[in-house]
């Protein structure tokens, strides 16, 4: 794999109370997931990665799952599951105030929740998923091996 694999990241920032500089940050998450996941790269691509605020996130939630209610992170794939990263791979959106209350709570840094959860939602866009235990198993699995790459403890040890 290349060193810095074909794919452009847009960063899109809908809420000025996110903490600066965390463009570089989401791209690192992306491009350790494209390594430890080991996709079929075909060529070119794109993905967009938005942060938001609980508000908007809300509706995307309403509009796009049904779910009332904000929620840390959606993906929203542009590509078949496990199929090639080419083309517009998808986008992921971020709330901020759910991310900033959820480190919180874990005791974590905002900046390593943040990139776990932009790792995640990546995760999803490959097509990755933990509606079964074994699929979960799988993907926290994949998602604490990452995280371990970036320096990022394990979100989902006790």
């Amino acid at each position: 794999m290349p060193a810095t694999p074909p794919i452009d990241i847009a960063v899109i920032i809908n809420d000025e109370a996110w903490p600066d500089n965390l463009e570089a940050r989401a791209e690192e998450a992306v491009f350790a997931a494209l390594k430890l996941a080991k996709p079929r790269i075909k060529g070119a691509a794109e993905l967009s990665i938005l942060l938001t605020n609980d508000e908007e996130q809300h509706e995307l939630n309403r509009q796009w799952r049904g779910k009332d209610g904000s929620t840390n992170v959606l993906s929203f794939p542009q590509v078949e599951p496990f199929g090639p990263v080419v083309g517009l791979l998808g986008d992921i959106t971020l709330a901020r105030e759910t991310l900033e209350r959820e480190a919180a709570e874990q005791g974590t840094s905002f900046a390593d929740h943040f990139t776990h959860l932009v790792v995640h939602g990546f995760l999803h866009i490959l097509g990755y998923d933990h509606l079964t235990d074994a699929e979960a198993l799988q993907m926290e699995s994949l998602e604490t091996q990452i995280l371990a790459s970036l320096g990022v403890e394990d979100p989902y040890a006790d």
